[in-house]
């Protein structure tokens, strides 16, 4: 009897720490679900010349996202944090305009601008799908079947006539700009499919001859 009792202990106790190692494996698995998923992307040169013979670079670096779990546990609601850095040189002193954002699409190709992963535009449109979206701390609502761009920076200035106006442009004078943004918040909700996005930047470069306006695009990535 005495035998019998100890083994039913033991198989209890083998079964209960069977049940723990279970449940800490369920959590565990359940913690890596809804981890924060970090991407680092492709750094980016483009070299122009102007038709003054002004020389322009344009460079993207430090670029990333951090996709985060769906908000509130549904996959309407997408959030992400968003890095780069753009600079642009020119040979000589020019006005250099920079607005930088991302196309956020959802179930929608957003390639349409160029056919590679990263590359250059001298289009002054995005993409036919895309229009414009929200500025900064802002969040988009999308469709199936649409797109938009999200601009990250959000700076007051006055207009031709003196009144404060709201604009996605940075505005430089010199040989040389730098626009850069760390952990920008990224928002979307309403898309019940899947989601992307990708870098986007229009540059216009302002010189006594010439006025031209550059787009670069970054490659895209899920935002799930």
């Amino acid at each position: 009897m005495n035998t019998s009792s100890k083994s039913s202990r033991r198989a209890v106790g083998v079964a209960g720490t069977s049940a723990v190692i279970a449940v800490a494996a369920a959590l565990l698995s359940q913690g890596t679900a809804n981890a924060d998923v970090f991407l680092k992307l492709p750094s980016q040169t483009d070299v122009q010349t102007l038709p003054d013979g002004t020389k322009v670079t344009i460079v993207r670096t430090n670029e990333n996202a951090v996709i985060a779990p769906s908000l509130g546990g549904t996959p309407l609601h997408r959030a992400a944090q968003v890095s780069a850095k753009y600079t642009v040189t020119t040979s000589k002193k020019a006005k250099i305009r920079i607005a930088a954002g991302y196309i956020v699409g959802c179930q929608v190709s957003i390639t349409g601008a160029n056919s590679g992963t990263t590359g250059t535009s001298s289009q002054n449109t995005v993409t036919s799908a895309a229009t414009q979206g929200a500025g900064a701390t802002q969040t988009l609502s999308l469709g199936p079947g649409q797109a938009a761009v999200y601009y990250v920076n959000n700076v007051e200035k006055a207009d031709d006539f003196g009144s404060q106006q709201q604009t996605q442009n940075v505005d430089y004078e010199t040989t040389k700009a730098s626009n850069s943004y760390t952990n920008e918040q990224l928002q979307l909700t309403g898309c019940a499919g899947y989601a992307q996005a990708r870098s986007y930047a229009t540059i216009r470069i302002r010189t006594s001859n010439v006025d031209k306006q550059i787009s670069t695009y970054g490659r895209p990535f899920s935002i799930g």
